[in-house]
């Protein structure tokens, strides 16, 4: 028998470290909201996913919803990011940090006529980057399938608060 002697005592150390620029990472163009994808459920086997986002003015990111698995957290870095959480808003500008845990209902959108920039990290990924894909093609239908759209969400840890109003566009 080969026994291979494993070393209790030493870390071994591996140059594993991912430096994404800007201006580097996959792009989605979801309408007129921009999705950059710089640290991914790949790279970070599930653990982290960081996506770069632009919401356009009067965009909405995402209705009233919840997440079951994982938490998520929000970084504005340009504009003012009215960001809703339960039955409250408020204006995150731009240094701002919100730690949404899951179970925590939230949505957000851009009420201003400047663009937001925004970090949005997951913590598990949990694949999100699949989600975003989906979205891409789901709202780009016409007309947006809700039921394509629920199965979408629930596929990846996102449930809306209101079915009958969970598409991100304004009546």
């Amino acid at each position: 028998m080969n026994h291979i002697k494993e070393n209790f005592f030493e870390d071994k150390l591996e140059d594993n470290a991912s430096i994404i620029n800007p201006n580097e990472g996959e792009k989605l163009e979801l309408n007129t909201i921009s999705i950059t994808f710089k640290v991914t459920s790949e790279m970070s086997n599930d653990q982290l996913g960081v996506y770069e986002i632009f919401l356009p003015p009067m965009a909405i990111g995402a209705k009233l919803h919840y997440h079951r698995f994982m938490d998520e957290t929000f970084i504005v870095n340009e504009g003012i990011l009215t960001m809703q959480v339960g039955d409250k808003e408020y204006e995150a500008k731009p240094g701002t940090v919100t730690y949404i845990p899951r179970f925590t209902p939230h949505g957000f959108k851009n009420d201003t006529d400047k663009t937001v920039k925004l970090i949005l990290i997951f913590n598990p990924s949990q694949k999100r980057e699949g989600f975003f894909k989906g979205l891409y093609e789901t709202l780009n239908e016409v007309p947006i399938d809700p039921e394509k759209y629920l199965k979408l969400y629930n596929k990846y840890d996102s449930f809306p608060i209101d079915t009958s109003n969970m598409i991100p566009i304004r009546e």
